[in-house]
């Protein structure tokens, strides 16, 4: 069998290996090994297709880590709007307890709330912040300008 056929069944199996997890890092390993295939397709040594098999892929994984890490994380999935449409709504709340606890009436049952802003809770109007399990964090509903 010919080194290129062998970097290009590795080649594969990377990635088959990053469509079951998920793993974009292998994927970029998998470019490193395509180059390592090619190498060998131009007539390169082992110790040359090795060479650019890593260079390759350890390029294109600094690269992804660098880009990575420059990107903005988004909020997490309890307070992202995008994953909970709760947050962001309005609910309203009678009376809260000396511990900033309440029960209050939303979408048609009652949750427990905890106030999550600053000062002492009052009564009124508030927003969903973030839901922690079962229980929705309340900020209180700033004043209309």
């Amino acid at each position: 069998m010919q080194a290129s056929t062998l970097w290009w069944i590795a080649t594969g199996l990377l990635v088959a290996a990053e469509l079951a997890t998920g793993t974009f890092y292998l994927l970029m390993l998998a470019v490193g090994l395509a180059g390592g295939a090619l190498a060998a397709h131009m007539g390169a040594n082992s110790n040359a297709q090795i060479v650019m098999a890593a260079v390759i892929g350890g390029g294109a994984v600094a690269i992804l880590h660098q880009v990575r890490r420059r990107q903005p994380h988004g909020p997490v999935a309890a307070a992202n709007p995008d994953v909970n449409i709760d947050i962001g709504e309005r609910v309203q709340v009678p009376q809260w307890n000396a511990d900033g606890t309440a029960r209050v009436s939303y979408r048609g049952s009652l949750w427990s709330v905890r106030f999550r802003g600053e000062g002492a809770p009052e009564p009124g109007e508030h927003i969903i912040r973030e839901m922690d399990g079962s229980e929705l964090l309340l900020e209180r509903r700033p004043a209309a300008l």
